[in-house]
């Protein structure tokens, strides 16, 4: 769908705002540097995931603010816990920071390197543990390393037992973290997103993202008006706030085509679980695939350009089974669709950018700038004015006309006003198609009356 900025915003407001995507090592040893956790961080690195190893063979006995500003800003940390960590007083403190952080919505992975999980909560390491008691006479620093060790020990990670190789292993993990960056990435929004960021603000304060109930809200408008725009900017925004998301594009095209509605079943589960792919072998298994796996995650899920209500079903049954706080946004050209769920819906409509905002789109494809060169004022007024504000209008005139001279400007806006841009007529057909016989009268009463005026 379509284009658009909000007066003063540039995309970057909306694709950039995240930190990086690094990966924290936490380790002890000088064998597991040179081996395990350095092949680990050399094979992240070729895969293009920026990886943090200390390289500080001299370890202070307290870690820096430095050090850990450098946790705290990274989106993933893996502990590697071999028989020697809880040794480490430089390591218990990067786990409790690690843990501080993965409450903040970080990944942590543990690796469970040559030892069984359960020796993290007692044998060596708790003997390690009374070994600081007795040395730092200091019980509620001891405490936290116990507690931060206890809530490790119970996370999802990988248990490395020699029954494959050493590099076998690491390409598992590498694979899984490149799944989760994948999945983290934001949307490409717009190349110039004009006009969206009231509408984002507002779609944000209908979403509540603080409170616990489950919330569906439909954003429906015009074809090219900005819905799917305004749609992926939301995400951007709000995404990591989520156990899982998916922004599922274009379901109406894609439901049909041949096995449209199972891919698009396979892409949200493939999204949620984090890059596990799973094969659904038909929509009706599909759809209860889907509740088993997802039910009681909490999540964000985007279906843009939906025209049917079973195209919903199919994909999320009644919406009822996620967990607490999930967010589902669908965007439609339907006012009326859902319509049956009543108050349990909130609705936004996106609507045509106003004069300045129209101006400034076309300027921007047109010029490469936000105000027309002196001479072309007149015309490009014109052309504004041919678009009515929607956004994909705007764009595609623009994008066309740029770099085209005053003759030829004339010559395309009366090509244009005889017959229009077949990419602008193809948004408006759409637009019909998806208008009940009463509105599609209406339509066409408008339409010719436009003509005979003109």
């Amino acid at each position: 769908m379509a284009l658009m900025t909000s007066k003063g915003a540039s995309s970057t407001s909306f694709t950039h705002q995240y930190k990086n995507f690094n990966v924290f090592l936490s380790f002890e040893g000088e064998d597991i540097r040179l081996g395990f956790a350095g092949h680990l961080c050399n094979t992240l690195r070729r895969q293009g995931i920026h990886t943090f190893i200390d390289d500080n063979l001299l370890r202070e006995e307290k870690i820096s603010a430095q050090h850990l500003k450098t946790i705290e800003s990274s989106m993933v940390s893996i502990i590697i816990f071999s028989k020697n960590y809880a040794s480490s007083t430089w390591c218990l403190d990067e786990l409790v920071k690690i843990i501080e952080c993965e409450k903040n919505d970080q990944l942590v992975r543990p690796i469970f390197y040559n030892m069984d999980p359960l020796e993290v909560k007692k044998g060596k390491f708790e003997e390690e543990l009374a070994k600081h008691e007795e040395k730092f006479k200091d019980n509620e620093k001891v405490q936290r390393w116990r507690e931060a060790l206890c809530e490790a020990s119970n996370i999802h990670g990988w248990h490395y037992k020699h029954n494959c190789s050493e590099s076998e292993f690491i390409q598992e993990i590498v694979k899984e973290i490149s799944n989760f960056k994948l999945n983290r990435m934001p949307l490409f929004v717009a190349k110039y997103p004009v006009g969206i960021s009231h509408h984002v603000e507002a779609i944000k304060l209908l979403l509540d993202i603080g409170s616990n109930d489950i919330r569906v809200i439909k954003v429906y408008g015009l074809g090219g008006v900005g819905k799917t725009t305004t749609a992926k900017a939301v995400y951007n925004m709000i995404y990591v706030h989520f156990e899982g998301s998916s922004f599922l594009e274009n379901v109406k095209d894609k439901f049909g085509t041949f096995d449209g509605a199972i891919k698009l079943q396979e892409t949200l589960l493939y999204d949620i679980l984090g890059g596990i792919n799973l094969k659904v072998h038909n929509a009706c298994r599909g759809i209860n695939l889907i509740k088993e796996r997802l039910s009681n995650k909490r999540i964000l899920l985007i279906l843009d350009d939906v025209d049917r209500s079973d195209q919903i079903e199919t994909l999320i049954g009644k919406c009822d089974f996620f967990a607490s706080g999930s967010r589902i946004i669908i965007t439609t050209r339907d006012k009326n669709l859902l319509a049956t769920l009543g108050k349990g819906l909130l609705t936004y409509k996106v609507k045509e950018l106003d004069d300045h905002e129209a101006h400034e789109l076309f300027c921007l494809h047109a010029f490469q700038r936000n105000k027309p060169k002196e001479d072309y004022l007149e015309i490009a007024n014109q052309f504004i004015c041919y678009a009515k504000g929607v956004p994909l209008a705007l764009a595609i005139l623009g994008a066309d006309l740029y770099g085209r001279n005053k003759m030829e400007w004339k010559s395309a806006l009366n090509k244009y006003e005889k017959i229009p841009n077949k990419e602008i007529q193809k948004i408006l057909q759409q637009s019909y198609e998806g208008l009940d016989e009463t509105e599609r009268d209406i339509f066409l009463d408008i339409a010719y009356l436009l003509r005979s005026v003109s």
